[in-house]
Formats: structure tokens, sequence, C-alpha cells
């Protein structure tokens, strides 16, 4: 199904996709939030600009955005997969709990916040360019890539603002970051970069990289404290 969303609200735009069935191409996209929220059995495309909170509540369908998306892609979702060709705004992923998030180039401030893992779920969000200020903040749980592959600084300032869960690469050798006290940063080993393989194997299929190339270089893993005392706050013992 292929519909032109450019003169309709969100609401619409919404249950046009609950009725359709099969794949769904959305052409016109003009700022309209909430798009896909909450489904699970759809495949969608997307084509413009989405506005704030894209597949919030996401319960397994898969996005992929062809161009920029605004803030609050993926919050708090809970399975499935976002793509954007593009950049990202601020807070993607907020509390999310589960699928994958992957952003060819850019997020803005505060992605990741609130991040959070569950049993078996464990989100995911790879950024192929920088991150602005504050990822990761209250990090809970899941992963975050940072590959810095477009130049300039990799990450904001204050990442890992109050971490206390979950871990963070940043492909770079860290120098120059800093990070607050209640985490460890360290050089990633062999068995780091083999924990996010896939992950950078699925970014370079999706974006057209080589995969070798990527990997090949210095990557820094965040970590929590161990006597984090964010961890007494916001983890039951």
């Amino acid at each position: 199904m292929k519909v032109d969303v450019r003169n309709l609200g969100y609401r619409e735009v919404n249950e046009k996709l609950r009725e359709a069935t099969g794949s769904c191409k959305l052409t016109g996209c003009l700022g309209q939030r909430f798009l896909a929220a909450g489904m699970s059995d759809k495949k969608i495309t997307l084509e413009g600009v989405p506005g704030n909170a894209l597949g919030a509540y996401l319960n397994g369908a898969e996005i992929t955005v062809l161009g920029n998306a605004q803030d609050a892609v993926g919050d708090t979702m809970n399975a499935g997969r976002i793509v954007v060709n593009g950049n990202i705004g601020d807070a993607a992923g907020y509390a999310m709990r589960g699928g994958r998030i992957f952003v060819r180039d850019n997020a803005g401030y505060r992605a990741g916040i609130h991040m959070k893992a569950y049993q078996d779920k464990i989100p995911v969000m790879v950024i192929g360019g920088s991150a602005g200020s504050f990822l990761g903040e209250y990090q809970a749980g899941g992963v975050i890539v940072v590959l810095g592959l477009k130049g300039g600084r990799i990450v904001g300032n204050f990442p890992c603002t109050g971490m206390h869960g979950g871990k963070m690469f940043l492909r770079t050798d860290g120098k120059g970051i800093t990070f607050p006290k209640q985490v460890s940063a360290r050089p990633a080993d062999v068995a780091d970069l083999k924990e996010i393989r896939g992950y950078v194997k699925e970014y370079c299929k999706l974006f057209g990289c080589d995969e070798e190339k990527v990997m090949n270089a210095p990557f820094t893993v965040v970590t929590p404290e161990s006597k984090n005392p964010y961890k007494q706050l916001y983890v039951a013992n």
C-alpha cells in the first residue's frame, strides 16, 4: 500500500496503517507525530520527515525512514527495528526496552536516555555518525554503539551521566572525552568487539559500509562502576 500523507493528521495515517495488509509506504511525511505507535506486524517505509515519537511503543514492526527523523524516535519501544537513512533529533530511544534502532548519520542530545533491559530483551542503538550531549543519560541496560563515521567529535558533553546499567561502545580511543566518576571507560578487548560485531555488520549491510574497515579501529567501552550510587536508586536488589 502506498499513501500520500502530506494532508493527513497522524490519527488518520495510523488508521490507514492499521487497516493495511502487507508492506506500507508513506510519502510526503510532514512532521506527523506518533506514526506507527505501538504497531507489531507491519513493514513501513516513510518518505519525508516524520515527527516526534516515531515508532513509540513499537512492538515488532519494522520502520525505514528515507531521510531524517525528529525527536524521540522509538520512545519506549518494546521490539522491532527502526532504520533512519539520515539524522535523528533529541532523545532517540527514550526508555527503550527492546528492539533495535540504526541511524546512518548523527543523533541529537540525550540519545538512549533511560534505555533499559529486561530478561531476554536487550535494546540496541547504533549511531553511524556522532551523538550530542548527555548520550546514555541514566542508561539502565542495553547497548549503545557510536561509530563516528562522519568525522568531527564523536560525542558531546556529559556522556553517561547517571548511567547505572548497560554498555556503551564508542569508536575512538577515548582521549579528550570526560566521563563521570560513576562509570568505567577502557579500551575494548576481543570479547567486547565480538559482542558488537553483529550490530556493526547489520549497520554496514543497511547503509553500504565496509564492515572490516569499521571494526578495524580502536573502541572504548563504558560500563557503570560496581559501586555506582545510581544503581541503588534505580535498580531493585
